[in-house]
């Protein structure tokens, strides 16, 4: 009888040195302030785009309407000649969404082209593809940022992205990381138990994790304020510690009392979203507006969409897109209006708010 073959052992991944994770922040925190600085200078150029490699996701979340079950990943080619588009505007930071990201085979060549162009290189992921081998490879592509949305501390029929099932991703993050890592909570919407988000946040942070907590609203376009508990608990996210993430501004205190806001949407010139297809779009939310493709974009749609109004602004829960307009507030009073519409989406979906 012959003798068992003998089990191989997973190669142990050590995490990287105190030295490196110090030193590629200081790095990261300088390349910020510098295209802050560039922004601050010059308004022809977009600051931030979010781009999607693969709208299929692993998951099924019933808020969320930016996944399918279906979509192949967009071939790296096509992807890489989209970076190198939004390179040609002079895009400062690109960040990766979907869908779920990490499905897409190639992803490492696509941060990889981010960086190339000198770029902040960001994810949105829900986490689950992530092992110790995965997150180092994320760094030798230069990720720069990562989000993981967690809904709730036990996975129910809203959302399986639950504290139980991440805790292990989160502790590997927090040991292999050399990118920075930011949790959001969430409260509002179809969340049972709002009390999650709390324990959810002051577990991103003992892991040294940062957190943001974000509020899910009805799709009508219609904000409603949050009740008396998430508003507690909202609060208290926020006030957790100086190592949140999360900062205070008038925008974000009137989505959680369902009040609008008065502001100058730069959707469209200074943010802009890239679907699958290679479109432009003001944002996931306003998917189909304008709708041009990227490879046609230019600094005069730029220019042209920095001087419109969006009359969806007032009830706008994007922060993302509010933040980066932000830097223009005091500037390029809009001439021109437009209303856009819901082409994708709808009166029964609900949307997750960052708040960061």
């Amino acid at each position: 009888m012959s003798a068992a073959s003998p089990a191989i052992a997973s190669p142990v991944i050590a995490p990287p040195s105190a030295l490196r994770r110090r030193a590629r922040a200081i790095a990261r925190r300088v390349r910020e302030l510098t295209s802050i600085g560039h922004a601050l200078l010059s308004t022809g150029h977009p600051y931030m785009a979010h781009i999607v490699p693969m709208r299929r996701c692993n998951l099924s979340c019933t808020y969320c309407n930016e996944y399918d079950e279906v979509s192949d990943p967009v071939p790296l080619p096509e992807m890489l000649r989209r970076i190198d588009h939004l390179a040609r505007l002079g895009t400062s930071v690109i960040t990766i969404s979907g869908g779920e990201p990490l499905l897409h085979p190639e992803l490492d060549a696509i941060i990889a082209r981010i960086r190339h162009h000198g770029c902040i290189a960001g994810m949105i992921t829900n986490g689950y593809l992530l092992m110790p081998e995965r997150i180092h490879r994320l760094n030798r592509a230069g990720l720069d940022h990562l989000q993981i949305s967690i809904d709730n501390v036990q996975p129910d029929e809203v959302s399986k992205k639950s504290l139980k099932v991440l805790d292990k991703k989160l502790q590997m993050l927090a040991e292999h990381a050399i990118f920075h890592v930011n949790i959001n909570s969430v409260v509002g919407g179809g969340i049972q138990h709002p009390e999650d988000a709390l324990t959810i946040a002051r577990r991103a942070l003992e892991l040294g994790l940062t957190s943001t907590i974000g509020i899910i609203h009805d799709g009508d376009g219609q904000l409603k304020p949050i009740g008396d508990k998430e508003y507690s608990i909202f609060s208290q996210v926020r006030a957790l510690s100086k190592r949140s993430y999360s900062r205070f501004n008038h925008f974000q205190q009137a989505i959680a009392e369902g009040r609008p806001n008065d502001w100058r949407c730069r959707a469209g010139a200074r943010y802009i979203y890239i679907c699958e297809n290679g479109l432009v779009h003001y944002c996931s939310q306003q998917r189909g507006w304008p709708g041009v493709p990227l490879a046609e974009y230019s600094s005069a749609d730029v220019r042209r969409e920095f001087l419109t109004s969006k009359t969806c602004a007032p009830h706008c829960t994007i922060s993302c897109v509010h933040q980066v307009s932000y830097i223009d507030h005091w500037r390029g009073p809009q001439t021109s209006q437009i209303s856009p519409g819901m082409p994708q989406g709808g009166a029964q979906d609900l949307v997750n708010i960052h708040l960061s």
